[in-house]
């Protein structure tokens, strides 16, 4: 018997251990979700190699591996990995040992007297009502959402760095065709400043050709602004310096295929798939959970306490069972009053829970929102290509008709760089069109959580 009270110390330690793997392995069966994959799966890169560009394959795996804001969604997981962690401790019961020396000296002696202590304590609080193991389950819940952000999150950063790779693709071929068109409007204003010196045209006309000059060369300005601002932001999606920009390859915009393979429709229930949608339904269950535990906090809790502590009066002394203190108790505790803490908390969860209800509800309709509106701008831009492809082709047509007028000469080099320019207008809508719809194309990818 003399050992019963030190074990049993013991038995209250260990007993919470075996509890917590039981009920991880219970927790596992009932609350089951999607395996985790890479985030290359995440992302589906499969469909990026699919679009049979290098370049862009290459900015899209060193965004993946570099941006700044994927890593710190990485740590925003392993933040809430550590919160599950700490909530769960309160299901485990709480082991500590200590060193107590003393020294004291009795009314009426002269000699102090010495001591040793070796106190062994432990403590249980026992989960009769599961409301450590709601607080348990609603961190993993807390978690998977976190999860399911970070991958909304990759999917946004990979979107874009797609998007703003194809303005560049756009801005390159703008700028090219308008080198030639200020090349163009320039040989015109000298044509008219030779005219007007003839008197052949008026002085109006030639102030109006210096003009269209001068715009033409803003507009080459504007898209060379325009480029340099979409290198630098690819170089921060890449975590990249912007000094390298001038290094960075693309596609011509000519390599650009004009043929997309558009869905008819695009059924509503791809929004489940969704991650900002999936996350904001973990959450919700959270905090479904968290209600529940706030109305727990109204029932009474049960604690298991043991202590042994050996105490040694002397060097010679020895830590056996007669120099032994054992205690084994236990406490019913009711809360009666906490100045309206419990029922605060209590209105307090239920009211984040109805915040993301209807977040929830909101991200439904939402959702479905950007699928219809993506799959509608994909099919209209890509009329849109249609017909200008058309209007270019006639008007290529046009051009090589006023080329012969022109050698025949029937018509004038003026003229034929004014057909020019109507050309490379045709050829900058063009590009235009093509380029919306890759950009319509990843929109759709985005709006289907990339499950097209």
């Amino acid at each position: 018997m003399k050992k019963v009270l030190a074990t049993t110390v013991l038995c209250v330690f260990t007993f919470g251990l075996m509890v917590e793997p039981a009920c991880a392995i219970l927790d596992n069966k009932t609350d089951k979700v999607e395996k985790q994959n890479t985030i290359l799966d995440y992302v589906n890169y499969d469909w990026w190699k699919k679009q049979n560009d290098p370049h862009l394959e290459k900015y899209i795996a060193s965004a993946i591996n570099n941006n700044y804001d994927i890593k710190t969604a990485a740590l925003k997981i392993e933040q809430a990995q550590l919160n599950v962690q700490s909530v769960r401790s309160a299901q485990l019961p709480s082991l500590s040992v200590g060193a107590s020396p003393f020294l004291g000296k009795m009314t009426g002696q002269t000699k102090s007297m010495g001591s040793f202590a070796l106190p062994i304590i432990a403590s249980w609080e026992l989960d009769i009502f599961g409301k450590n193991w709601d607080k348990t389950k609603s961190a993993r819940k807390i978690l998977k959402g976190v999860e399911y952000q970070a991958i909304a999150s990759d999917i946004s950063i990979v979107s874009m760095v797609a998007s703003v790779y194809y303005n560049i693709v756009k801005l390159d071929k703008m700028i090219e065709l308008q080198e030639v068109l200020v090349k163009d409007r320039q040989e015109i204003y000298n044509l008219m400043k030779l005219s007007n010196e003839e008197g052949i045209v008026s002085t109006s006309d030639l102030i109006q050709a210096e003009k269209s000059f001068v715009m033409s060369q803003n507009e080459l300005l504007d898209y060379q602004k325009s480029r340099q601002v979409a290198l630098n932001a690819l170089a921060v999606l890449i975590g990249d310096s912007p000094e390298n920009i001038k290094e960075y390859q693309r596609i011509s915009a000519d390599e650009l295929s004009g043929n997309f393979n558009i869905p008819d429709e695009i059924s509503s229930e791809i929004i489940v798939n969704r991650p900002d949608y999936k996350s904001l339904e973990h959450q919700l269950e959270a905090a479904g959970l968290d209600v529940r535990v706030a109305k727990k906090e109204f029932l009474p809790t049960l604690n298991i306490l043991g202590a042994l502590a050996f105490v040694a009066t002397s060097a010679a002394s020895s830590m056996n069972w007669e120099n032994a203190l054992a205690l084994l108790g236990g406490s019913l505790n009711l809360p009666i009053f906490t100045g309206g803490l419990k029922s605060a908390n209590l209105k307090l969860n239920k009211n984040k829970y109805e915040q993301l209800l209807n977040q929830y509800q909101k991200t439904n309709l939402v959702a479905i929102q950007e699928v219809n509106d993506s799959l509608y701008g994909f099919k209209t831009d890509n009329e849109k290509l249609i017909n200008n492809t058309k209007a270019l082709n006639i008007q290529q047509k046009d051009y090589g008709y006023s080329e012969l007028k022109y050698e025949q000469g029937i018509i004038s080099k003026l003229d034929l760089l004014q057909q020019k320019e109507a050309l490379l207008y045709m050829q900058k809508l063009l590009i235009s069109s093509k380029v919306d719809c890759y950009v319509d194309k990843i929109s759709l990818y985005k709006a289907t959580g990339a499950k097209i």
